[in-house]
């Protein structure tokens, strides 16, 4: 989808450094102490118009969130829902997803959201899909050892892709749903492409996966 240019998106997340990390490398290992308390550090990798990361933290005041979106045209929208909603327990990045180890320590994150993301379906853009091994080399390394990885997408592609990585690199599949707005699932929180893509009949896909830390002992 083309997002239309807004050349002042740039000034308005600078106006609002309380939210809106300029400079996120300073903060790594630091986290928590930037937020103010020991709560758990969950971040989305791809947060677009921000409407699932502050659902999330209006829903969920004991976790810590941190809303990943590098199109700064986009990035806006979600500050202006933070702000409307008042959440202190929100920061915004506009970064690269595929440079979280310079932002986060190893083990410093509790959970990883990836909700609808790019499918980039030809094959030689494998490596550019966010659940390719390479990206879970990189969540591997931030995440804590019992963190987790949420994803959730409408591309049944995508999802089949996802499942046979995760499984090759040996993650534990918790929860795993191929339907998920008919199943028993509860407290979803719905993305604006989420809600778009379910209305026109298109199911769900969701998945929840930890890495088998006793398993890449042996």
């Amino acid at each position: 989808m083309r997002v239309k240019h807004k050349p002042w998106a740039k000034e308005k997340l600078q106006n609002h450094p309380e939210i809106c990390i300029s400079d996120p490398a300073q903060h790594k290992g630091n986290w928590q102490k930037l937020f103010g308390n020991d709560h758990p550090i969950h971040i989305e990798i791809g947060s677009g118009k921000g409407r699932f990361v502050s659902g999330m933290a209006e829903t969920h005041p004991e976790i810590n969130y941190i809303g990943i979106e590098v199109v700064e045209s986009v990035l806006i929208s979600a500050l202006d829902k933070v702000l409307e909603k008042n959440l202190s327990n929100v920061r915004l990045l506009s970064v690269d997803g595929a440079l979280l180890e310079d932002y986060f320590a190893p083990e410093e994150v509790a959970r990883i959201y990836l909700n609808f993301s790019d499918p980039w379906p030809k094959k030689r853009h494998t490596k550019r899909r966010l659940t390719n091994p390479k990206f879970l080399d990189i969540y591997q390394n931030i995440l804590a050892k019992t963190g987790e990885i949420h994803f959730k997408t409408d591309n049944r592609g995508l999802f089949e892709y996802s499942l046979q990585a995760f499984s090759a690199y040996g993650l534990l599949l918790t929860y795993v749903s191929l339907d998920l707005h008919n199943s028993d699932f509860e407290g979803n929180i719905q993305t604006e492409y989420e809600e778009k893509f379910s209305q026109k009949g298109f199911p769900i896909y969701r998945l929840e996966a930890q890495f088998d830390r006793e398993k890449q002992k042996l």
